[in-house]
C-alpha cells in the first residue's frame, strides 16, 4: 500500500513463541511451497514458510488459502497478527498473506517494487525474527535496518531492496493485512 512515508515504525512486538517455533522448522518446511520462488523473480534466493495466500489469478476476488505453513505456525503467527491489527488498524479486514520468509546468508531481493494491484490495498507488515549486521533493506532509495522485536509497515508501491552479506540467513515474518474499506460487499476488492 501507498502509505505516507517509505516505513512506518509499529513498535515493539513479543515474537518469542513466534521466533521459537519458526526457528525449529526442519529443512523441509522451508521447501514445500515454492510457488513465490517460482513465480518472481526476485525472490529465487529466498525460502517461505507459507501460512496464507490470496488467489493471485480471480483478483479482485478475495479468495484466501491455508497453505502449508498453517499448521507448522499459525498458532502462535495468528495472536501476533492480530494484536498488531487491533492495535494498529481498523479491525474487520483480511489478512490475504502470511509467511516466515528467508533470505539466504550472501544472498539479494533484487529492486522492485510490488505490481500485483492486490499489494496496492493492504498493509505490507514486516517482523523480523532474525538478523545481522550486515542485512540493509533499501526503501526508495534509503538504508534501513530492521530490529528484532520490533514491527514496520512498509510502503512496498516504492522501490524497495535487500541484501544479506552477512554469514546468517535473515529470516522475516511477512503479512498482508487489506482493511474492511478496501473489501466491497461481495467480497472482492475495491480497485
Amino acid at each position: 500500500m501507498n502509505i505516507d512515508k517509505p516505513l512506518r515504525k509499529l513498535g515493539t512486538v513479543n515474537i518469542d513463541a513466534l521466533r521459537d517455533v519458526i526457528l525449529t522448522q526442519e529443512d523441509l518446511a522451508w521447501h514445500e511451497d515454492q510457488y513465490r520462488q517460482e513465480e518472481f523473480e526476485v525472490h529465487h534466493a529466498t525460502q517461505s514458510i507459507v501460512v496464507f495466500f490470496v488467489d493471485l489469478d480471480h483478483w479482485p476476488q478475495v479468495t484466501v488459502s491455508k497453505e502449508p505453513g498453517f499448521a507448522r505456525i499459525a498458532d502462535v503467527a495468528l495472536p501476533l497478527m492480530n494484536m498488531i491489527i487491533k492495535k494498529h488498524y481498523t479491525p474487520g479486514g483480511t489478512v490475504i498473506r502470511a509467511m516466515a520468509a528467508k533470505l539466504l546468508a550472501g544472498s539479494v531481493i533484487n529492486p522492485h517494487f510490488d505490481r500485483h494491484p492486490s499489494f496496492h490495498v493492504g498493509h505490507r507488515i514486516h517482523v523480523p525474527i532474525t538478523t545481522n549486521p550486515r542485512v540493509r533493506f533499501m526503501i526508495d532509495g534509503r538504508p534501513y535496518k530492521f530490529v528484532v522485536g520490533e514491527a514496520y509497515e512498509i510502503n512496498n508501491q516504492k522501490t524497495h531492496s535487500v541484501m544479506n552479506k552477512g554469514a546468517e540467513d535473515r529470516i522475516t515474518f511477512i503479512f498482508d493485512y487489506v482493511p474492511a474499506d478496501q473489501l466491497a460487499d461481495d467480497g472482492s476488492a475495491k480497485q
